[in-house]
């Protein structure tokens, strides 16, 4: 669509029913905020007069904490964070994007290679992601985009996994023919951060950003993950989703999450697979002395987490399902405490003396206890808790944990229906 035709269009309130279906309360803000992105736009890319819309969001983890990469079961959803793109097709062979506040980022597509000197960055996700599109056979081409997000990072919301999928929803639109589904760009996302990018992650953080809703993911057969919706309309629970940033960073925690995958791989290897998902329980729990010989106490422990978190992701739904929000909270409960004891994934056991996460969890359970639900989000170590609170209490949680962690630091968010997805004035 041409520049001065959107932005009539966008002025003229044509987008308000997509903007209320992706953000529901938080949708009046957006038109602005899709103004000033294709404003931004075309001061950079001034040649450009044929436009298209994006959208990636974030996701919280409900249940299985770092139970994917073990091929384990997970429940996410999508949340009303996203980031947006502005984007248009260009002729030479080079995908350019100037996210807000970074530098400008430029892949000639001649060459999709693995650069080490790229590892870390957005150029690593955006080359990886262009080289597994053409290694499946998928057409690729140059664009222009202008991106800007609102997903908090190092939240546990996953920024990278919605900059992943909103590089792949955009290939797949502007060239792919639309013929990837939103699980093989998922897929496609976690390729580009495992080998190019470098974090060794699991691919929840791409299936919930790309799929959106409330799901469960089984990764039996990663190539193949079963992700299915949950049938609950969470809205009307009486329970608020809050996301409590303690100001932690990711930053320098890339060798503490490496060890997770690494010391579940350990105890599987024991019983000659490659993952837990491959080993009986039973198995496990009666060969103890012969795992605790071959691997590390913690190994073991992050096998117990593991088998747990995996049993409990079908509970949550059908809990959810069945409108049993005091056994869902339960399970939630129980789901942070095995992270916390098991899984050992609140705070580096390198810096013990810093635990942000350890202290908004205790100010949490103080508020909550018996009310609502609190855990780690996301990878953990640093960053944000979860908690569900009743409507009821929401206001004096938000005030007491806010009083140690500073304003605005609790965000209240909503489930978004749909996952990465090209913006349109009809996309109900």
């Amino acid at each position: 669509m041409q520049i001065s035709q959107l932005e009539q269009t966008l002025n003229q309130g044509g987008y308000e029913k997509t903007f209320s279906y992706l953000y529901g309360d938080k949708s009046r803000s957006q038109k602005e905020r899709y103004l000033t992105a294709i404003k931004s736009f075309h001061h950079i890319f001034a040649q450009d007069e044929e436009i298209e819309l994006y959208s990636a969001p974030g996701r919280t983890e409900v249940c299985g904490n770092h139970t994917d990469h073990q091929h384990g079961r997970v429940m996410a959803a999508g949340v009303d964070l996203d980031v947006i793109a502005v984007a248009s097709k260009n002729t030479e062979n080079i995908i350019r994007i100037q996210s807000e506040g970074y530098p400008l980022d430029e892949i000639d597509l001649s060459d999709l290679s693995v650069k080490e000197s790229e590892k870390n960055t957005a150029a690593a996700l955006i080359r990886g992601v262009a080289a597994k599109f053409q290694a499946l056979g998928i057409g690729i081409g140059g664009f222009n985009a202008y991106t800007t997000s609102n997903v908090l990072k190092g939240s546990g919301l996953s920024s990278s996994a919605a900059f992943e999928v909103l590089v792949g929803v955009i290939l797949n639109d502007l060239w792919g023919e639309g013929k990837l589904t939103s699980v093989q760009i998922a897929q496609i996302g976690q390729y580009a951060e495992n080998v190019h990018f470098g974090k060794p992650s699991g691919l929840m953080d791409q299936t919930a950003s790309a799929v959106g809703g409330f799901v469960t993911i089984d990764f039996q057969d990663p190539g193949n993950p079963i992700v299915e919706q949950v049938k609950v309309d969470f809205a009307s629970s009486g329970y608020k989703l809050c996301i409590v940033d303690t100001g932690g960073s990711h930053a320098d925690l890339t060798g503490d999450y490496a060890t997770i995958p690494e010391e579940m791989g350990s105890v599987a290897a024991v019983f000659g697979k490659k993952v837990l998902r491959e080993v009986p329980p039973d198995k496990f729990y009666k060969n103890l002395a012969k795992v605790r010989a071959a691997c590390s106490d913690r190994a073991v422990l992050r096998a117990f987490h593991f088998f747990a978190d995996n049993d409990r992701v079908p509970e949550e739904q059908k809990a959810l399902e069945e409108k049993n929000y005091r056994s869902f909270l339960d399970l939630v409960i129980e789901s942070g405490r095995s992270s916390y004891m098991y899984l050992q994934n609140v705070y580096p056991c390198s810096t013990p003396q810093e635990q942000g996460l350890s202290l908004a969890l205790a100010i949490s359970e103080r508020i909550l206890k018996g009310q609502g639900a609190w855990r780690v989000h996301g990878g953990g170590f640093a960053g944000t808790i979860q908690c569900f609170v009743p409507e009821a209490l929401l206001e004096a949680y938000q005030t007491a944990i806010e009083a140690v962690f500073g304003a605005g630091t609790c965000h209240i968010l909503s489930i978004r229906p749909v996952g990465g997805v090209h913006i349109t004035e009809n996309l109900i």
